[in-house]
């Protein structure tokens, strides 16, 4: 009953962008004869934490602190210390405080459907110039822990940095900003995989990552719009 229940809680988009994300992921771990299946796990864990943030689900949020745990051992593998240092001192806290924000904050006393959150110019503002902090402070730390390609590695720590405050906040354009770090980390690996084949399942990964963020964005908009509709017509009675 409960997995007729989940199959029902996605619409037909969704199930084939999880299904074929899942199948591509799969298929290029094998492919690379890759034998760190902490990779895979990790990867599969994150595709399907992103359907769920999709649909504004908190579970999203519980899934990528799991994540952001694995992902942090395989970028010490590599030496990636920028991403290590990113996930397990930004991405992972912030991802615990997203999470008690998304729970805290259900849309209509549904607790599987977070409510959105417009943010202020004032508070666009305040986020920018912390983003901006943080990716001086984090390029002088990268640099002192001599990182693999220090500046791609910074601009992964302020797409991140950008989208963990957005998510906090229940912004749509966390996802936006996702799908920016996405594209980051897909140089970022490309460069690994110059060394070591195998990481290209990595890089794949994150492609796939950043056409599941992509959408969360038009989801998000959707929602948005759906939920605006629904207090409007409340209002009226």
């Amino acid at each position: 009953m409960k997995i007729k229940k989940l199959l029902n809680y996605f619409n037909l988009t969704e199930k084939l962008i999880w299904s074929i994300s899942v199948i591509v992921i799969i298929v290029s771990f094998f492919l690379f004869e890759n034998d760190g299946y902490l990779t895979l796990v990790a990867s599969l864990i994150g595709v399907t934490s992103l359907i769920f943030c999709a649909k504004g689900n908190p579970f999203g949020q519980f899934l990528m602190i799991i994540f952001a745990i694995i992902y942090s051992i395989i970028s010490f593998s590599f030496q990636y210390y920028g991403e290590m240092l990113t996930y397990l001192g930004m991405s992972l806290p912030m991802a615990v405080f997203s999470l008690i924000s998304w729970l805290k904050n259900p849309f209509n006393e549904n607790k599987s459907e977070v409510r959105v959150n417009k943010i202020t110019r004032k508070e666009v503002a305040f986020m920018s110039g912390l983003t901006l902090v943080v990716t001086v402070a984090f390029y002088f730390i990268l640099e002192y822990f001599n990182t693999a390609n220090l500046i791609p590695s910074t601009f992964s720590v302020s797409t991140s940095f950008l989208a963990a405050y957005l998510t906090f906040r229940r912004s749509p354009y966390f996802a936006l900003a996702y799908a920016s770090n996405d594209i980051v980390l897909i140089v970022l690996w490309v460069l690994a995989s110059l060394k070591d084949i195998s990481y290209i399942s990595v890089v794949i990964c994150f492609i796939v990552f950043l056409v599941n963020d992509l959408y969360g964005f038009i989801s998000w908009l959707r929602m948005m719009k759906r939920q605006e509709k629904a207090i409007k017509s409340l209002l009226k009675y």
